[in-house]
């Protein structure tokens, strides 16, 4: 069974095929950053515009470099939602273009599941039931996979994602865009209990997240303390990942003790900063949960996440019609 992938929700132009719902032929993906990094965020006119620049030529080299054509399709599976409207709505269009010529199967992808199904395509793929991390930069939330196709919200920020919180902090101190990556590096010459910056606590003891007064906390400090040296960037960064990290992993062992899993899965962007993976893979072995993490490659958006989602959905019987359309607000679970 090869799937054609397509994943258009920000500011990665991605196509992708897989075979068997399994291994990946082929999997490109065009980033955005050099276009938005002079705003220090996704500018959402900037990224469909980018998308409608690259995108055909994207899918061709996906199946070029599968060897397939479109004939050879079984299915084409495309993110509807969530994500930036316009963004969505080129991958969207293309998709069912394709579909529509080939007469082949189509159906939509939520963003979210995707990201989830990024965990099959390792060696050590999750058995359900599960406990699902899902943390980017414009999601964060924790979802119970009780069985396949089946999800529960168990815990969501309240405001900010978790990306996105790295991404403003990098912006305060001037590193640079996307923010995950350099707040990660720049954090290495630093101290992690440098500053004591809090953590939301909710005063009805729910598992949510939130990262705003964190963000806050940080542009205070930084406010109070310029100019500032290198190396107090550097504890400024260090302490406000553990600060996050810390959150992250302590929200998600909790629910995972409570719910009685076994497994859990760290996936999404942020799922590609060290030092949440080691934190969350010690809470692991405290707690006694076998932790699944995808590759950083599929970890951030990519198209094969998209297609083994799309597979299973097409295997389900599962087909969309040609008035499949953009969902920005589109949920997984409530």
């Amino acid at each position: 069974m090869l799937i054609l992938g397509i994943e258009s929700s920000c500011d990665e132009t991605a196509a992708a095929v897989l075979e068997d719902g399994r291994r990946v032929r082929s999997s490109i993906v065009a980033s955005q950053d050099a276009v938005h990094a002079p705003y220090g965020g996704v500018v959402p006119e900037l990224a469909s515009r980018r998308h409608l620049e690259v995108i055909v030529p994207i899918v061709e080299r996906a199946l070029a470099d599968a060897g397939v054509r479109l004939p050879d399709l079984d299915g084409i599976a495309v993110t509807h939602g969530p994500g930036l409207v316009g963004s969505l709505l080129v991958g969207c269009s293309l998709a069912k273009s394709l579909a529509w010529v080939g007469r082949t199967p189509l159906v939509g992808v939520n963003h979210l599941e995707g990201h989830i199904y990024a965990a099959s395509l390792t060696d050590d793929p999750p058995d359900h039931p599960f406990l699902a991390l899902v943390v980017s930069g414009g999601h964060t939330a924790l979802y119970h996979a009780a069985a396949p196709l089946t999800y529960t919200l168990v815990g969501e920020t309240r405001d900010d994602a978790a990306g996105e919180a790295f991404d403003k902090v990098a912006k305060l101190l001037a590193l640079g865009f996307p923010g995950g990556p350099f707040i990660e590096r720049v954090a290495r010459n630093g101290s992690p209990t440098a500053i004591p910056f809090p953590m939301a606590q909710m005063s009805d003891q729910a598992p949510d997240f939130s990262f705003s007064g964190l963000k806050t906390a940080v542009s205070l400090h930084v406010k109070r303390n310029r100019p500032l040296g290198e190396r107090d960037v550097a504890d400024i960064a260090a302490s406000f990942q553990a600060a996050a990290v810390k959150m992250l992993v302590r929200k998600t062992a909790r629910a995972a003790v409570r719910l009685g899993v076994r497994r859990v899965v760290l996936t999404g962007g942020v799922a590609a900063n060290t030092a949440l993976r080691e934190s969350l893979a010690a809470a692991a072995g405290e707690h006694g949960f076998h932790l699944h993490v995808p590759p950083r490659s599929l970890c951030t958006d990519n198209a094969a996440m998209i297609a083994a989602a799309g597979t299973a959905r097409l295997a389900a019987g599962e087909r969309a019609g040609m008035d499949l359309n953009a969902v920005p607000d589109l949920a997984l679970a409530s």
